[in-house]
């Protein structure tokens, strides 16, 4: 299966999870063992000359591809969440996003100075839940952070708001908002 033809199978849900917002749904490309083999593949292409030693999944989406990548680049896994979700003692950050504003929690002492982490989600609209988890991976004076996306939904620009030292890549490009 192509990349092409697993982004055929990512469907749109108007107005989720507000009206306006024309929601790209990726649950459909996981139904298919072939196009999160293929998603995984393509992922782990990028980034395996990287030196990547933790790979970081962001909740929710971002935690189902983070796990079978960090597999197969030798890195370990860490999760990002919301709050309540992390036993232990976390560092978080609150952030803006195109329709309110939310947290999200990391365990101290997940990431070190010693490593080079990929930041994982599946989708890029405004950027605002992948630059808060950069500003957490950040307070642990990380080596170097890559950035990734399933999805990236080109007409919002989201790409815009990172750092141009910070590699940003997505799987998928959709035009629109």
């Amino acid at each position: 299966m192509t990349l092409e033809e697993v982004k055929q199978t990512v469907r749109n849900i108007p107005d989720f999870p507000i009206p306006g917002i024309q929601f790209k749904d990726l649950t459909t490309a996981f139904l298919n063992p072939d196009a999160l083999r293929t998603m995984k593949e393509a992922m782990v292409a990028l980034y395996k000359d990287k030196g990547i030693t933790k790979v970081v999944g962001i909740e929710s989406r971002g935690l189902i591809m983070a796990p079978a990548v960090a597999i197969e680049l030798g890195a370990g896994f860490v999760p990002i969440r919301k709050p309540g979700k992390l036993p232990g003692e976390v560092i978080e950050e609150t952030y803006a996003k195109e329709y309110g504003t939310d947290t999200i929690q990391i365990h101290k002492g997940a990431l070190s100075e010693d490593d080079i982490v990929l930041l994982h989600d599946d989708l890029l609209a405004t950027g605002g839940t992948m630059l808060a988890a950069i500003r957490l991976c950040q307070k642990f004076g990380v080596k170097k952070i890559y950035v990734n996306f399933l999805t990236e939904l080109d007409g919002l620009e989201g790409r815009k708001v990172f750092d141009p030292s910070i590699e940003v890549t997505s799987l998928f490009h959709f035009p629109d908002k």
